[in-house]
């Protein structure tokens, strides 16, 4: 928390001394800070050292300040002017470098006195848990206090381990110790249920660490008395990526609807001529944490009756969808109503796609993770889709890849959807 505001407060410093280069100043210091957090230089670390980061801090310094010289020379013929920012950038960077390696010095003193720690479980009773547990209770450096082992129930587990609950009880015993902080160390149990439980709502508040079970796996140079941890990303799509996504998402449906209204209205006369009044189709679909919303399409055909629409899969080749009700599903045209979804907060524009609560239900019986695709809200457009599992294909693997997406969202990840998805319409590759 202390690293942040040092770096902007060293960037910032050069406008004591010279206030009139303030506009690439401020631009020097919103990209460093910018290119730092991407970086991961931000980040907890649990071995804290500048040495570590050196390397990283310099490289990324450098290549900012190149950037911003180049606008700067491309704004300014002055050679003095030039020379004078570049001076300040330079005893700015001095001053980064230093400021980074007293909030390493403050942070180490902290630790150490045990000023600042967090309280930590270890999920596993294994060699590596028990050795994890040693090391934490012997050097504070880390920050955290051990309060105990959680393991499943196995007669392997010796009676010296201090297990202080099952895997059922780590919510309570998170709530209980006040717990900031898992890692996990080899667990006697299957992914796929230690998963579940990560993702409980008591749970999912804390810290999570990995100690990676193979030898050679790198961590980034993070580790507990030489043994490699990585730091496992959140599995929710909450805080800050949150209201980034919901802001591009309406910024993106209500510019598109603008944009795009001569084609939807040219859709909308295609379904009028092909099957008379009542151009759009609604459909009951489940959303974010299981909530049901009506989706809107234009209408390519039109079922027998409303059992029928929410229990049949495919119509893909259902004699019953005229020639302009097929163009329009294949080029995906028929989806742009769902615009409307976006803006009003039910859909995102991308995500795992709608599906009907009968199939839900089926799959998510059938399938243990398809549940975890509601963790947020349902998309235009989807990494499933533009990776080719549209129409019939395996529900497991479209389940995965909705999950990949979640637990790795970034913008870029979006934008790199939208762009394959415009592909595949130009394609003609809908169903």
């Amino acid at each position: 928390m202390l690293t942040a505001p040092v770096d902007v407060a060293a960037l910032l410093s050069p406008l004591a001394v010279a206030p009139q280069y303030w506009r690439g100043t401020l631009v020097m210091t919103a990209l460093t800070v910018a290119v730092f957090a991407a970086g991961g230089l931000y980040r907890a670390r649990r071995h804290v050292s500048i040495l570590d980061e050196l390397p990283s801090l310099c490289g990324r310094l450098l290549a900012s300040s190149a950037i911003v010289v180049i606008l700067a020379a491309l704004r300014h013929d002055s050679p003095q002017y030039l020379v004078g920012f570049i001076r300040g950038m330079a005893i700015a960077a001095v001053l980064v470098l230093a400021g980074r390696l007293l909030t390493r010095e403050i942070a180490t003193l902290a630790r150490r006195r045990r000023w600042v720690e967090h309280n930590a479980i270890i999920i596993g009773s294994g060699p590596t848990a028990v050795e994890l547990a040693r090391l934490l209770r012997r050097y504070p450096r880390y920050g955290l206090r051990f309060v105990g082992h959680v393991d499943s129930p196995s007669p392997a587990t010796s009676s010296t381990v201090p297990v202080i609950g099952t895997l059922d009880q780590l919510g309570h015993l998170v709530r209980l110790t006040e717990c900031d902080v898992l890692i996990i160390a080899d667990p006697d149990c299957p992914e796929l249920v230690l998963m579940e439980i990560l993702r409980q709502p008591p749970v999912a508040t804390c810290d999570l660490w990995a100690a990676p079970r193979l030898w050679g796996s790198r961590s980034h140079g993070d580790h507990i008395g030489a043994i490699p941890i990585v730091k496992v990303s959140d599995t929710i799509l909450s805080g800050p990526h949150w209201a980034l996504k919901r802001a591009s998402d309406a910024l993106f449906a209500g510019s598109a609807l603008l944009l795009l209204s001569p084609l939807l209205l040219l859709c909308a006369s295609l379904a009028f001529v092909d099957g008379g009044r009542g151009v759009f189709f609604r459909q009951e679909r489940i959303g974010r944490h299981g909530q049901p919303f009506d989706i809107i399409k234009f209408r390519t055909m039109r079922p027998l009756d409303e059992q029928e629409s929410q229990t049949n899969w495919s119509i893909a080749h259902d004699r019953r969808v005229s020639p302009i009700g097929r163009f329009l599903r294949r080029t995906s045209l028929d989806e742009l109503p769902q615009l409307w979804n976006i803006l009003k907060g039910d859909m995102s524009v991308v995500g795992p796609r709608p599906e009907r609560p009968y199939f839900v239900e089926k799959f998510s019986a059938e399938y243990p993770s398809y549940a975890m695709r509601h963790r947020v809200p349902v998309g235009l457009t989807g990494l499933a889709q533009v990776s080719g599992l549209r129409g019939d294909t395996p529900i497991s693997d479209r389940a995965r890849f909705d999950n990949y997406y979640i637990e790795n969202w970034s913008l870029w990840l979006d934008t790199k959807v939208l762009l394959r998805t415009v592909a595949e319409v130009f394609r003609g590759g809908g169903r």
